[in-house]
């Protein structure tokens, strides 16, 4: 039975942060011959990335329509969708795919081995359990992040007492750190963070969610690298009394189709034509939607740097100053329309670009890594702050600066940290460093065995017999 394949489930959350690191995970087992059943809703098959042709016979994409949600239009089923104000609307939603997920699962020949769920998927234990199955719970966000946040038994204690939790308590390394760490939130990180984990999608917290995820799950899994975080990786499998697997970075190839290449021909001829490392390429992911203030102090920063850059924009384009793309187009393009994110790491790969400015989302973060890009971060939700000082620390980027309280940057702190860390004599430390990272973000040699050991935990730890006990 060893020798046999895997049969594996995977339930992402609802936001294409997640399901792409879920969708690269599915396509390594594919790679090695398992057989994965990836679900998610119809609109959301819809718009994931092509499955390679030499894979599909192994990737099955299967979408599952919960029941309609009060408030939640009909085609909103992913965080890009929506305002993050209607996040706890999603949650619903997500929740909704436990009995249709139940249907699938008892109609599966062969039936699965595993089922890997997302943080959010509380409830997934709950029916890998019924069919006697294991299940892991896939963290994409990076070993620091989760030690941060503490084991479940803290989360869910904030969870029941919410109003026990202050902004201080979050500015600072918890207690349970065992090892020197500057990764804390700013003061107005920490009062989203609180709100965040307070709140939640559907009437659940967060900190419910996470901790009902990790405290009911067979085994932790999480998208990061021994070789870059070692001590967080130690840690969390002590915080959380669970064996915990990396599976390397999961960073989507720079390849594209013949189709994607033709829809930005205009963005690569520009880059082209620019000098080695001169250019900046500008995104801040798939779910913050930037204010009027945020975007005019941007974009005039930008302006004011005097370098040249690539701005993938998902805003309003009214919200763009008056004049800006007018003033700007000979020295930089802001694109926009892209459906669902631009193909970043196609611009990332690209010799021109010398840096990138960023929410310092943690796919974003391995992205630019992985290329040897040097980080401008301007952090803006969720665990963005953390990874923030956790780059910093590491020295492979700076962070614009903000005022402490309310998180408001100016157009001045925007071109001073861009010229920084292009130009100036002061950021050739960091330029360095990042292009010393790609060895550690872009080594596939390295991920691989990485999802070779944790193919061999999945195959050791098989259940023997899978009979449901419904």
């Amino acid at each position: 039975m060893q020798d046999e394949k895997l049969h594996v489930v995977m339930i992402p959350w609802l936001a294409f942060g997640h399901m792409i690191p879920f969708l690269e995970l599915s396509k390594c087992l594919a790679k090695r011959g398992h057989r994965v059943s990836f679900i998610s809703t119809p609109r959301n098959i819809e718009r994931l990335p092509p499955i390679p042709p030499n894979l599909t016979h192994l990737i099955d994409l299967v979408s599952l329509t919960p029941h309609p949600i009060n408030g939640l239009p009909e085609q909103a089923q992913a965080t890009t969708d929506i305002p993050l104000s209607q996040n706890h609307l999603l949650g619903k939603l997500l929740d909704g795919l436990e009995d249709p997920i139940r249907i699938f699962l008892k109609d599966q020949v062969p039936s699965p081995d595993w089922i890997i769920y997302d943080l959010f998927t509380h409830w997934a234990p709950r029916i890998a359990h019924s069919f006697g199955l294991p299940c892991a719970s896939f963290s994409v966000l990076s070993a620091a992040t989760r030690c941060f946040v503490g084991p479940p038994s803290v989360l869910l204690a904030r969870a029941e007492q919410p109003s026990n939790m202050s902004p201080e308590q979050f500015m600072v390394a918890p207690p349970w750190i065992t090892f020197p760490s500057k990764v804390a939130f700013r003061y107005h990180e920490a009062v989203h963070h609180i709100k965040l984990f307070s709140q939640g999608p559907s009437e659940l917290s967060l900190g419910y969610r996470f901790g009902t995820s990790i405290r009911d799950c067979t085994l932790l899994v999480t998208r990061t690298s021994m070789d870059f975080e070692p001590d967080a990786l130690r840690l969390l499998s002590d915080l959380c009394q669970k064996p915990v697997l990396p599976v390397g970075f999961l960073s989507p190839s720079p390849q594209l189709s013949s189709h994607e290449e033709n829809n930005i021909w205009e963005e690569i001829q520009w880059l082209n034509s620019q000098k080695h490392a001169s250019a900046i390429y500008v995104a801040f992911g798939s779910e913050f939607r930037l204010s009027q203030d945020q975007v005019t102090e941007l974009a005039m920063g930008l302006e004011l740097s005097q370098l040249p850059f690539l701005w993938a924009y998902r805003g309003d384009t009214a919200l763009l100053p008056t004049g800006f793309q007018d003033r700007a187009k000979d020295r930089g393009i802001v694109r926009m329309g892209w459906a669902r994110a631009a193909p970043q790491p196609k611009f990332l790969a690209h010799e021109s670009v010398g840096a990138f400015l960023t929410h310092a989302g943690w796919g974003s973060t391995i992205e630019g890594l992985s290329f040897g890009k040097p980080l401008v971060m301007l952090p803006m939700m969720a665990d963005q702050g953390l990874i923030t000082r956790l780059m910093e620390e590491r020295k492979v980027g700076v962070e614009v600066c903000r005022n402490e309280m309310d998180g408001f940057f100016t157009r001045d702190a925007v071109a001073k940290a861009l010229r920084l860390v292009m130009v100036e004599e002061e950021g050739n430390c960091i330029r360095a460093n990042a292009r010393e990272m790609q060895s550690t973000f872009g080594n596939e040699g390295r991920d691989d065995q990485f999802i070779d050991e944790f193919v061999q935990y999945l195959i050791k730890h098989r259940p023997e017999e899978k009979t449901p006990k419904e």
